[in-house]
């Protein structure tokens, strides 16, 4: 009877807990559970950004803060940007990387300044970010007002077949003009605007988010003019590369005389075609999270300011580009096409 009492009260605790006796455990076992499809520890993800002068370096900082605070190993390193990024994703030496979508476009289709080489079909896609802003600056003692005003000047194009030096190209290119017209350097924007401060460079390339902070402190020594990319020149830009949208510059942002209109690119989040479906899934659930956004929206007003959930697909749709599977999961489930 001893033997037969002590069974009776087993099956009932059992029962009981089938049924439902503890049922806000019950859920929070099950949320564990489906977090637990992804144990983080084990996944190391490294984020790619950029120069330590540009945007691209604090924001990735930021997502890889994130990733971290989610559970996951992670760092974030100071790369050339998008070309250096996109050959990185492609060698399977990180894991997120932030890029132009302009070059991410032409790597998948061999043209432009990857003509030549193999079609990057791997590349794939998890998010987009914020427009790149093609901010040609210069200062006022230069005398340069007008794209036609490069020529016999000394020009930073960005480093050689870097994103910046890609619009570069394209811009000289829709203005009728090619890099034999100026006495053009490959330098990043951060060293362009070092030499612009003492005389050695009379302008530079800069694509950017609004507000990049090499440019406000060229401004503190020096009058900032930017170079207008308007009218037929902008048009015969966009007709070529339509990955290009007219944009402004506020005359607020940086203090100038008056807005300038010119071109802009948008940035895209690369992730790793290795890299699990799940995993994906998990980290855009992260990134999208009010929390996620906040951490990722304090690194920078850009980044506050044009990376939601509603522009999650802004510059993707409609182009080569391919979205991970697991980022294409995440977007149908939350009903954006």
């Amino acid at each position: 009877m001893k033997k037969l009492a002590i069974l009776m009260v087993m099956v009932m605790a059992f029962m009981s807990a089938a049924c439902g006796g503890g049922s806000k455990d019950s859920a929070k076992t099950d949320s564990k559970a489906e977090v637990g499809k992804v144990d983080r520890s084990k996944q190391f993800i490294t984020v790619l950004t950029g120069p330590t002068s540009g945007i691209y370096f604090p924001i990735g900082g930021a997502f890889s803060k994130l990733v971290g605070s989610m559970g996951y190993k992670t760092s974030a390193t100071a790369t050339g940007a998008t070309g250096e990024n996109i050959n990185a994703i492609l060698t399977g030496q990180g894991e997120l990387a932030i890029a132009m979508s302009d070059s991410v476009i032409q790597a998948i289709e061999a043209s432009g300044a990857y003509e030549g080489k193999k079609p990057a079909t791997d590349l794939r896609v998890m998010m987009g970010l914020w427009p790149n802003v093609c901010q040609i600056v210069t200062t006022s003692d230069s005398g340069i007002k007008t794209f036609s005003d490069l020529k016999g000047k000394k020009v930073g194009v960005g480093a050689p077949n870097s994103g910046v030096e890609l619009n570069a190209r394209m811009m000289y290119e829709a203005n009728d003009m090619t890099y034999a017209d100026s006495k053009v350097d490959y330098l990043s924007y951060g060293e362009a605007i070092d030499q612009m401060k003492n005389g050695q460079c009379d302008a530079a390339f800069v694509t950017s988010g609004l507000g990049n902070a090499t440019i406000r402190e060229l401004g503190t020594t020096k009058e900032i003019v930017f170079i207008p990319v308007e009218g037929k020149q902008l048009e015969k830009l966009i007709a070529k590369y339509p990955f290009y949208v007219k944009w402004n510059i506020p005359k607020e942002t940086y203090g100038t005389a008056k807005d300038t209109t010119t071109a802009a690119v948008m940035n895209v989040m690369l992730v790793a075609k290795s890299l699990p479906d799940n995993v994906v899934y998990d980290l855009l659930t992260g990134i999208y999270s009010k929390e996620g956004l906040a951490t990722i929206g304090a690194s920078h007003a850009t980044a506050k300011k044009e990376i939601t959930i509603d522009t999650a697909l802004r510059g993707i749709k409609g182009t080569k580009m391919q979205l991970h599977p697991g980022a294409a999961k995440f977007y149908a489930d939350k009903g954006i096409k």
